[in-house]
């Protein structure tokens, strides 16, 4: 029950906008921020803030926005970043997780990571189907979007193509217990999604809190 009230808070459409706009930032939110982008009053968005921290979907705390401290900098303000809990709802329960888990540990210890690797790039390719090769990062965005990556472009600072990384790993369970393993499932799986020899490539670059793949633009296209 208590996975099933957390996703019903989102019912209400301002909380969904509010929640959705917390989460696409990768950082904390202040309550100032968040009703202009939502645009609704400060005092709705608290509200609804505060709302959905009790219902686990964000995490608050509070933090100086001015950047200045000491005598005059003002008294610190509520701030919000996503839950780090993850929440799922299968009517009736289902139990996807341990068997994923067990596939996974059985996988590791019998060596089969080329033979995962293999399968989720097969797995990539017939999601793709008979689409051509990503064309280029907007829209290597947009396929992962769909997929659930929450992708996001981190700009280059001396001008060139920066590289897509990715706030959420739909693997991330998973990946916590059998890193390697599923990280390369992972690199191999987007692979496929987004073809080879084409304008963009998949490769590992692990960063805390996010997803263990970046996609960038391929050398051939860079040359």
């Amino acid at each position: 029950m208590e996975h099933i009230d957390a996703i019903a808070a989102l019912q209400d459409p301002v909380r969904r906008r509010l929640y959705e706009y917390v989460v696409a930032q990768g950082r904390e939110v202040g309550r100032n921020e968040a009703a202009e982008a939502a645009g609704v009053t400060r005092t709705l968005a608290a509200h609804h803030l505060d709302r959905l921290t009790e219902a686990g979907l964000l995490e608050s705390g509070s933090r100086r926005l001015t950047g200045r401290s000491g005598p005059g900098a003002g008294r610190p303000a509520k701030v919000y970043t996503r839950a780090r809990a993850e929440w799922a709802v299968s009517l009736p329960g289902r139990d996807y997780r341990t068997a994923a888990e067990l596939l996974a540990e059985t996988a590791e210890q019998a060596g089969l990571d080329a033979e995962l690797c293999a399968a989720a790039r097969r797995r990539g390719e017939a999601l793709r189907g008979a689409a051509a090769p990503c064309g280029g990062l907007d829209e290597a965005m947009e396929t992962l979007a769909a997929r659930g990556y929450e992708p996001h472009l981190e700009e280059a600072e001396d001008g060139a193509d920066g590289v897509v990384r990715m706030r959420n790993c739909p693997f991330h369970a998973v990946a916590e217990r059998f890193p390697p393993l599923v990280c390369g499932m992972n690199l191999a799986l987007l692979e496929g999604l987004l073809g080879a020899d084409g304008a963009v490539r998949a490769r590992m670059d692990a960063r805390p809190g996010e997803c263990c793949v970046v996609v960038e633009a391929s050398k051939n296209n860079i040359d």
